[in-house]
Parts: C-alpha cells; sequence; structure tokens
C-alpha cells in the first residue's frame, strides 16, 4: 500500500516537472499541476508532509531530493522527450553519464521557471532556517551550505529515509555533530532501589507519554501550555539518576540520549549556542529523551557581568532556557545540588526529583538483589553490613564486582567470599571519596 502511494506523488512531481517543460515562463502557484495533501495520507512520508506543514514547493524539493533513492530514471525518462529543454542544462549527470541528478539549480528551474524574481524566491527553500534544511532532512554535495554552489546535488539524508520509507529509525551515534550517546538498560524498575514517593515521581512521568496528547490535543491545552516536558533529577553520584532516565526510555520504547556537556561547552563566543542548536534540531519531533548529566555547566547561575565572557555565558543560559521551554519531548537534567541551578531553570521544571543516598533498609536490599547467587558468603551479615557502611548503590555494585571478579579469579571451589575479601573492596570504595574506612 504505502510504495502505491509513494508512486502517486513521484507521479505527481512528474506531472509538475512536465509542466514547468511545457511553461517556462508560467508562475509556479496559478499554473502548477494541484496538489492535495489529503489525497496522500496514511503512510509515513505522506502524514510527514501534512504534519510538518510543508508547502507545495517543498514537498516538490522534498520529492526531488528522493529521486536518487527512489526513482533515479525518472528525469532520464523526461529526457528521452524533452531533451532540447534547459532542465537538464541544470542537473548532474552520474559517473557514467546515463542518469540526470537533482540540483539545486534544477529545483530552482521547476519552482521559478525563467522568471527571475521566482528563482531568487526559490532559494528560500535552501535557507539554513527553512523546513528542510533546518530538520537535515535534505542534504548537499560539494562545499558548506554557507556558500553553496547552484549545481550542488540534492538528496536526503539517511536517517529521514530510513525512518520515512522504510520504517525504521536509524539513530544518529556520538560525534561531533551529535553529542549524546544513546543509554541501554537490561534492568527494571525492580532493580531501582529507591524510597517509594521517589519512584512514585518518576513513574508519574511515564503517564504524562501516554496523557500528553489527549491533554494537548484533544483538549486543546497546546494554546495555554508549553510543548514538552522538563524534569531535574538531583543528589548525590551513584544514587541512581542515569539508571532512572535509562529505565524511563525503556519503559516509554523512547531512546534516551545522554548529552556530553563537555562536547557542548566551548570557550569560543557563540558556538556553544551552535551546537546546543544542532542538538536540539536533531532531537525535535523524534520523541528522543535528552539526559543533560552534570547539567550545572551548562544550565548553572548566571554571574554578574565582569567582563565580556560573563555576558557571553549568561547568553548562553539564557538561549538554553528559551531552547528547552520549546522542545516537545521530555528533558532531564542531572545536578548534584539543586542550589547550582539557575533559578530561571528550575521555576520551569515540571517536577524536581531528589535522590537521595540509600537508607540501611535499601542498602540491604541493593545487596541481596544483586550478589550473584553462585557467591558462598562466609560468616556475613548482609544486615551488619548495609548498617555500618553508607553506599551507594552505585558504590554496592562496584564491591559486587570486585569480591566476584576476586572470588573467579582464586579458583577456590564454591567463589567463597570471606568478610577479608568483602571489607577489603569495601575499603577501596570509601578511599576513592576520600572517606575515613573503619
Amino acid at each position: 500500500m504505502a510504495s502505491e502511494q509513494l508512486q502517486k506523488l513521484f507521479t505527481h512531481l512528474q506531472e509538475v516537472v512536465l509542466w514547468r517543460i511545457k511553461n517556462p515562463s508560467e508562475d509556479f502557484n496559478t499554473g502548477a499541476p494541484k496538489f492535495n495533501i489529503s489525497d496522500h495520507k496514511g503512510f509515513q512520508l505522506g502524514n510527514y508532509i501534512l504534519s510538518a506543514g510543508l508547502t507545495h514547493q517543498e514537498v516538490i524539493f522534498l520529492l526531488m531530493a528522493l529521486l536518487p533513492m527512489l526513482d533515479p530514471a525518472l528525469l532520464k525518462r523526461i529526457y528521452l522527450e524533452h531533451s532540447e529543454d534547459m532542465l537538464f542544462d541544470f542537473c548532474a549527470l552520474n559517473d557514467n553519464g546515463r542518469l540526470f541528478y537533482p540540483t539545486v539549480q534544477a529545483v530552482q528551474y521547476i519552482l521559478g521557471g525563467n522568471r527571475i524574481p521566482e528563482r531568487l524566491n526559490a532559494l528560500d527553500y535552501f535557507s539554513p532556517d527553512s523546513t528542510l534544511i533546518k530538520r537535515e532532512v535534505v542534504v548537499f554535495s560539494g562545499s558548506g551550505h554557507e556558500h553553496l554552489p547552484a549545481n550542488s546535488v540534492i538528496s536526503v539524508h539517511q536517517e529521514f529515509f530510513n525512518t520515512m520509507i522504510l520504517g525504521r529509525e536509524l539513530l544518529p551515534k556520538l560525534s561531533g555533530d551529535f553529542p549524546a550517546e544513546q543509554l541501554h538498560t537490561r534492568r527494571s524498575w525492580n532493580d531501582l532501589i529507591l524510597p517509594q514517593d521517589t519512584l512514585d515521581e518518576l513513574q508519574s512521568i511515564e503517564s504524562w507519554y501516554t496523557s500528553s496528547r489527549i491533554l494537548m490535543e484533544d483538549w486543546d491545552m497546546q494554546k495555554k501550555l508549553k510543548p514538552g516536558f522538563r524534569v531535574l533529577f538531583y543528589g548525590d553520584p551513584g544514587t541512581g539518576k542515569t539508571l532512572a532516565a535509562s529505565l524511563l526510555g525503556k519503559y516509554t520504547g523512547r531512546p534516551v540520549f545522554r548529552v556530553d556537556v563537555s562536547m557542548l561547552v566551548s570557550k569560543y563566543i557563540g558556538e556553544t549556542e551552535k551546537q546546543l542548536s544542532k542538538l536540539f534540531e536533531k532531537a525535535e519531533n523524534k520523541n528522543w529523551i535528552l539526559f543533560f548529566d552534570e547539567a550545572d555547566a551548562i544550565f548553572g547561575k548566571r554571574t554578574n557581568v565582569r567582563d565580556a565572557h560573563d555576558k557571553y555565558a549568561n547568553q548562553e543560559v539564557s538561549y538554553l532556557l528559551q531552547r528547552i521551554e520549546t522542545f516537545s519531548g521530555l528533558i532531564i537534567l542531572a545536578s548534584n545540588f539543586k542550589n547550582n541551578m539557575d533559578q530561571a531553570f528550575t521555576r520551569r521544571f515540571h517536577s524536581c526529583i531528589k535522590f537521595s543516598n540509600p537508607k540501611h533498609e535499601e542498602r540491604l536490599r541493593i545487596w541481596q538483589q544483586n550478589l550473584p547467587r553462585q557467591l558462598q558468603l562466609e560468616e556475613i551479615n548482609l544486615e551488619h553490613i548495609s548498617r555500618r557502611y553508607e553506599l551507594t548503590g552505585s558504590n554496592i555494585m562496584n564491591v559486587i564486582q570486585d569480591v566476584s571478579l576476586k572470588a573467579i579469579s582464586s579458583e577456590k571451589p564454591d567463589y567463597k567470599v570471606d568478610i577479608d575479601m568483602l571489607l577489603e573492596s569495601i575499603r577501596k570504595e570509601y578511599v576513592k571519596e576520600d572517606k575515613i574506612f573503619t
């Protein structure tokens, strides 16, 4: 069914190209074959055209960019009957010279014909602020976009093609252009041992995903409420903030991307905003969860302006404030201390969730649930260990890994762990954090 609907779109593109060849001086808006988006709903690309609010010109631009992947011979078929038309002077040839590839000039000609004002207007669709360019749907060959040659070949980004045409999302990898890595977890909510009120707050975020469409669309609250959902996780390292973000993604079926703040923050004025802008534009309308760990580095308090650096640092915070307020997905900021965050951000959080260090009952549950059943504990009282040694969940998991590896490498039967082995591993955790071990 989808392939038939795709064919209808390319049949329309062919009709538009033939119309332009026969009418080089006619205005596109009044003369081109009519396009009705309602005739193309019900499959992924058609639904995208509708949801993105693309104009007829943008639809033609998008279909031309899809030609190399979906119908590379379309322009050649037209050429065989209209070889003298100037359109083909604007197209690029493939390596063997047998196929025509769409270029910026070719799209300009189809949209504007031989009328200079309309051809200039068509350049707006190639600007960095246009929908298809800003969302990185259409990409260009050749040099950077700031100096876009007219003969640049256009195509669609592979990620867009996989999502809209093949129906599978190709998620980006950590890179200079995308400073975030996807988080995965095989654990469940039962593995996140926190006070019940904290768990309740976390699971209420899930309800935003299941209820937000009804609230914003069916109840028409998008006119009164800002889009998206913003949450602050705060508390000591190792208390479960990253695991909680991973589990929210797992149970809502959304990819979670942990943003590498060190790759975002730049000493050069204006560069941090550029990096953030690229990140948010990439993630917009994708149903991704953005998780900013150690968020204080870029969401911290604004300072008194003493020099140009302070001025631009404050501008970065203001820019961030505007971007997170307009982001339509879930944003999680993690910090060790709530007071480190600029109050302009905390006022706009829908939820501020404290991750406390586990009490001894919670520490006992972490020990009991995570120690491998293969280990044989010799005269070890976990109740006593839990009361005496104030470890975070992360500390306890490090201790469990350490004693497990020791037991395996000792090659002793039954993988026995005595109290000295366990205390030595606990001592290592205390030393790492400059705590006194007794």
